[in-house]
């Protein structure tokens, strides 16, 4: 027997009232109200911590509230689980995909419903799933294995699957992270026509401004537990929700440029590598960059980014060509990387670049533990040496510790970022190679880590940065190139570039 799709039939009003959520003495939410109309896009902003995934966790019934309650479309309602809230129609789509790759769309569509027959009549199934998705404002393959999707079509199939159960209230948990700039409004885009047709209510956690300015009717902000504001978008500028968020005037970065351009510091000729599955080639034909230039590596995610840090980094052995550092062919030995004065801030710093269980001041160190005057090498640890430096990058790099001998991993991530910068930015540096350094951080974080970043450049430093936020990429970069199955698809100076023209080559239109 076929499923019929159970079409949202109406847009519901979601309402978290007086909400509150305590862990043991912590206190993640506290007396949060926040409104949801029916048939609006609403989104919902806040530095990491600042509890956006309490709250949505408490909707949801993964936590269940302290205090305070729930109302959907106006009446109370106990959310036990997140099978009790599918069953109000409540459903999210989470930041990383939960479809089974081997899988096709219609299988994945399938296997999500709390009915899955256990004898499958696809005649039947097919028809029904045709019929749902002539009703839809997008189109996604079903036919296909969904490791063979890309990126967007994956999210659209995840929102379908949502529509698919009968949710009229959708939960998006920064949707567009692993996306395109036009996938990223593509998505959206359909999302918002189906709020304004009525048929869903959208609440949305975002970072990006430029999608709660497009996209969002409200926002709500979020700031250490607790609601620092909220209203209609129309109303309000990017200045506005910085400052809600901040909870007092925006702190903006010094973006500010000098004209520099030197001797070129890093090349990369026919370089190559195998990548992570073994079974494609990483092939960099011609790259450089030059002192005080910020060359900037667009691309989505799983294109051969984490391999090219891995090369440059000297974790993934090169099967032809050369990488070179003023004239010198680099291996990124320790020795060598000191004496050539390269330095590095790698994705995910706290397992690519810091000893967690070690102490900050410890980690602020590796650099200069086991070097004496002259830097000649020395034997013995100076305690004393350690501390000093420590509270020295800490005063300069504003890193927020209770201590130095707290261990690294007790930072929060923008704080290991500024603890990591400061140790490789601290010294003469002639080549800083960058991974993502703001990914996932909130919005002082990213304003502090960009700003030194650009300060280096004016310096003179040559920096490779390697990011998937496109905004990053414009905003800092020089000059651009994109990534695309493992090779350099495209490149133009920053200042000519075109979003729409990035984004294709990214996409792999091109």
């Amino acid at each position: 027997m076929s499923h019929e799709p159970a079409l949202p039939t109406g847009a519901i009003g979601v309402e978290a009232v007086a909400m509150t959520m305590k862990f043991g003495d912590f206190t993640a939410l506290d007396d949060v109200t926040l409104n949801v109309r029916p048939g609006t896009f609403h989104a919902l902003l806040g530095e990491n911590g600042a509890g956006k995934s309490t709250l949505v966790k408490c909707i949801m019934g993964f936590y269940h509230a302290t205090q305070g309650g729930l109302l959907v479309d106006g009446q109370e309602k106990r959310v036990r689980d997140p099978v009790d809230a599918q069953k109000l129609g409540l459903g999210m789509v989470y930041q990383h995909f939960t479809l089974v790759p081997s899988l096709t769309g219609a299988e994945n569509l399938l296997i999500s419903r709390a009915d899955a027959p256990a004898v499958i009549s696809w005649q039947k199934e097919r028809a029904a799933l045709t019929a749902f998705l002539d009703q839809m404002p997008f189109k996604v393959p079903l036919d296909r294995p969904v490791r063979t999707l890309a990126a967007g079509e994956k999210q659209k199939l995840e929102i379908l699957k949502q529509l698919y159960l009968g949710s009229r209230f959708l939960i998006l948990d920064e949707p567009t992270s692993v996306l395109t700039p036009a996938e990223a409004d593509e998505v959206l885009g359909h999302v918002r026509s189906l709020c304004e047709a009525g048929q869903i209510s959208v609440l949305m956690i975002t970072h990006k401004f430029r999608e709660v300015t497009q996209f969002a009717d409200d926002v709500s902000v979020l700031r250490r537990g607790r609601l620092a504001g909220s209203g209609r978008v129309a109303d309000l500028s990017r200045d506005d929700m910085a400052r809600m968020m901040m909870g007092g005037q925006p702190q903006g970065h010094d973006t500010q440029r000098t004209e520099t351009e030197g001797a070129v510091v890093l090349s990369l000729d026919g370089a190559m590598a195998r990548d992570r599955s073994g079974l494609k080639a990483i092939q960099i034909d011609a790259l450089q960059v030059r002192a005080g230039e910020i060359l900037g590596i667009a691309g989505v995610s799983g294109n051969g980014q984490t391999e090219l840090m891995e090369m440059l980094t000297g974790q993934r052995k090169l099967t032809g060509g050369a990488i070179r550092v003023k004239d010198t062919e680099f291996k990124a030995t320790r020795r060598q990387a000191a004496a050539l004065k390269v330095r590095y801030l790698p994705e995910e710093p706290l397992q690519n670049a810091c000893a967690p269980s070690m102490s900050v001041a410890e980690n602020l160190a590796f650099r200069l533990f086991d070097k004496g005057q002259g830097a000649r090498p020395k034997f013995w640890k100076n305690t004393r040496q350690i501390m000093e430096n420590a509270h020295d990058r800490i005063a300069e790099f504003k890193v927020k510790t209770t201590s130095p001998h707290s261990p690294i991993s007790a930072l929060s991530g923008g704080n290991v970022q500024r603890a990591v910068l400061a140790r490789e930015l601290t010294g003469d540096v002639d080549l800083l190679i960058v991974a993502n350094p703001c990914f996932g951080l909130d919005f002082a974080a990213v304003a502090a880590i960009r700003e030194r970043i650009v300060t280096a450049r004016n310096q003179g430093v040559a920096v490779l940065l390697i990011s998937e936020d496109l905004d990053e990429i414009l905003e800092l970069s020089d000059r651009i190139l994109v990534m695309s199955e493992g090779k350099i698809a495209f490149e133009t100076t920053a200042a000519k570039a075109d979003t729409a023209q990035i984004g294709t080559y990214m996409a792999g239109h091109a």
